[in-house]
């Protein structure tokens, strides 16, 4: 269930990387990346600490890289499945960057961000697409601008400077189940 703009049964934790949407009513797409941090490892607050800008530049050689990036997604799903919501779905999140789909460009402005703990090369969890599909599921219920056919990849919006999810997502695992 979502309520006001919010998963009911995620872990909630406010991003401060998010602004207003000039349309509420224009939320249609799906946009799917994968994250991991450090680059590789699993588990952990690292990820909260990016989303929050609390991210410890002396606790890893590359969060030296990243810490002063201003981002954030509307989801995470980690790789047991649990669900982190640190923007609200009427939020405009920082996930996508310079995008564009089907000739629209600033994804951010009409899209959910849905980040899956995970690389490209590494597979997803049967907890993560158990997740995914109820989290679809319930967006589809909840905002009818967005379709089936409108999920979509972070390498598909940006592809000159993205590569996730990558080869290792599934993307049968959805299409099965909500598609």
């Amino acid at each position: 269930m979502i309520e006001q703009h919010w998963l009911i049964d995620a872990t909630h934790i406010a991003s401060p990387n998010f602004d207003e949407r000039a349309n509420v009513g224009d939320i249609s797409l799906l946009v799917i990346h994968c994250i991991s941090l450090p680059a590789g490892e699993f588990g952990g607050d690292y990820i909260d600490d990016l989303f929050c800008n609390r991210l410890n530049p002396d606790t890893h050689p590359y969060f030296k890289e990243i810490y002063q990036l201003k981002v954030s997604a509307h989801l995470l799903i980690r790789r047991d499945g649990g669900c982190v919501q640190y923007v609200p779905f009427d939020k405009r999140a920082w996930h996508a960057g310079m995008s564009c789909y089907q000739g629209r460009d600033k994804c951010n402005d009409f899209s959910i961000g849905i980040e899956l703990e995970g690389t490209e090369f590494v597979p997803y969890t049967d907890e993560q697409y158990e997740k995914l599909n109820a989290v679809i599921a319930v967006l589809l219920e909840n905002y009818p601008t967005l379709s089936r056919q409108r999920i979509t990849g972070h390498s598909d919006i940006a592809p000159e400077r993205k590569t996730d999810p990558g080869a290792s997502f599934d993307w049968s695992r959805i299409q099965r189940d909500t598609l």
